[in-house]
């Protein structure tokens, strides 16, 4: 009987360890994505195409879903007002911290960290954030 206790709470106390420090987050963390950009983006050109189709989706970052709303005559304001970018730093914005795991979760949401989108993204903030 007492064997029969200490085998049941060594599985327990096993299971309770592996779950405990087997399971655990890596996250990626892209560092100056997009520095190798050297032309001018165009956020109606450049980024609200990747905004559209990686965050505008329906039950995300859409009119009523959650915020910044990133549909396509949204998203300027939504990013700019709401203290998602900071201009000419993109270290330090908001958005380029979700996307590249340093704040959670991480954006886009299932997918992980993309170097195509962070790349345009952080290049358009490092060059002022413009509403062109």
């Amino acid at each position: 009987m007492f064997k029969k206790k200490i085998t049941i709470l060594s599985g327990i106390i096993a299971i309770l360890l592996i779950v405990m420090f087997g399971c655990s987050k890596t996250a990626t963390y892209v560092v100056n994505p997009g520095s190798e950009i050297t032309q001018t983006l165009s956020f109606a050109k450049d980024i609200t195409p990747v905004l559209t189709a990686n965050c505008a989706l329906s039950g995300c970052h859409v009119t009523g879903g959650h915020v910044p709303n990133l549909t396509a005559g949204n998203a300027y304001t939504s990013l700019t007002s709401g203290g998602y970018v900071k201009a000419n730093d993109p270290d330090n914005s908001v958005i380029m911290l979700w996307l590249t795991g340093k704040k959670s979760p991480v954006m886009p949401l299932g997918a992980g960290p993309n170097s195509q989108i962070n790349a345009k993204i952080y290049a358009w903030i490092n060059q002022g954030a413009q509403n062109n």
